[in-house]
């Protein structure tokens, strides 16, 4: 048997064997340091040709899109980033430049979350390679775990737009796809893709809804990326209704102690990630098409279905996927603004499925295959 007859989830199962059970299967791995907090850590690696390209991406971009995907897993968990550490391994005839640039973009956006690199390592390779490793703490009653979600009146909260990262990379493989877009339209999705903002500023909000503001620093304005300022959001899709007071008994997690919320990001796609939690807790899913938050641009280039595609399996926007009670998710989307949603329902089977409140289409079952797999 061979790693491609299994695929990268078979592997992962396989690996997570050797891992305590109660420390994988989320975002982060949260090691507890002390009754009171826990140290959130996790791993990504960015391999030239597969996670970046000099075609689609520059160095300084590249730094950027790495730096942003740790600091979303730590987002996802609920935890305040500390450091990274960052392991290098280049050819003896990788450019000097290429190599500053990438710290550069991986240095702007730490800079942005107070996030400092703390040191590393270089190694000789056939293949540029990097590996950052993210460190954060998290206050144990409120780690944001995949597997806390309930069946009764809870919602599905994305925190922003999807699909434009997916649309941003189309652009840039196709230089003549889109050109009927205006300028800033065009510039918001390529930086959607070059320079996406990983959703920390989204937890001050969540804990200040939950009864337990906390510490986190807030992010400094990020400065302008090449070729402009990202503003993907999207107008209201409806008013959002707060009449229902904030769940917040139980202490500061809300009901379901320690905290009443379950969630992930979706750098693997927006249905992954609901059928990652979904499935982490037992639960099932109606998700509303029409409630998903997609940039209103993408009208002007690709279809409705074409868009809803990209937005559900396109991947790399990094937002928030949240789980939690209806009345919290009300106040979270009316906090969060432009871009943000309630977009479906937990149930109490284990069946995930889009739905279309216009009655325009039928009732079908989200994929659990369709976002990026490594084999």
């Amino acid at each position: 048997m061979l790693i491609k007859d299994i695929g990268e989830q078979g592997l992962l199962r396989i690996l997570q064997k050797f891992c305590p059970a109660e420390i994988v299967g989320d975002d982060c791995a949260v090691l507890p340091t002390n009754p009171h907090q826990s140290l959130a850590v996790t791993t990504d690696m960015l391999v030239d040709g597969v996670h970046f390209s000099d075609r689609t991406t520059s160095p300084y971009d590249a730094g950027w899109r790495a730096a942003a995907a740790n600091l979303s897993d730590l987002a996802a968990m609920g935890a305040k980033p500390l450091a990274v550490t960052v392991a290098l391994a280049v050819t003896a005839d990788t450019a000097v430049l290429w190599v500053e640039e990438f710290y550069r973009g991986m240095t702007a956006c730490l800079e942005v979350y107070h996030t400092p690199i703390a040191g590393g390592d270089v190694v000789r390779s056939s293949v540029v390679t990097i590996s950052i490793t993210a460190f954060g703490e998290v206050e144990c009653d409120r780690t944001i775990r995949r597997s806390n979600a309930r069946s009764e009146n809870w919602a599905i909260v994305a925190t922003g737009v999807h699909g434009a990262s997916r649309a941003g990379l189309e652009l840039l493989l196709n230089p003549e796809f889109g050109l009927n877009l205006e300028k800033g339209d065009r510039t918001s999705l390529i930086l959607a893709h070059q320079q996406p903002k990983p959703r920390l500023d989204v937890l001050p909000m969540l804990w200040e809804i939950l009864g337990c503001e906390g510490e986190i620093e807030p992010p400094l304005s990020p400065p302008l990326g090449k070729g402009g300022k990202q503003d993907l959001n999207s107008p209201p899709l409806s008013k959002v209704g707060v009449n229902s007071p904030p769940l917040t008994k139980g202490g500061p997690g809300g009901v379901n102690s320690p905290i009443a919320i379950a969630g992930m990001d979706s750098s693997d796609g927006l249905a992954d990630a609901i059928i990652q939690v979904c499935r982490a807790s037992g639960v099932g899913a109606k998700v509303d098409r029409t409630k998903i938050p997609i940039p209103p641009s993408l009208s002007e280039i690709v279809s409705a279905e074409k868009a809803l595609d990209w937005a559900l399996y396109g991947g790399e926007d990094f937002e928030l996927v949240l789980f939690l009670p209806i009345a919290n998710a009300e106040l979270l989307v009316e906090k969060i603004g432009n871009g943000a949603a309630i977009i479906g329902m937990t149930t109490d089977s284990t069946d995930i499925w889009l739905t279309d409140s216009s009655g325009i289409y039928g009732d079908i079952r989200l994929e659990s295959d369709r976002g990026f797999q490594h084999f």
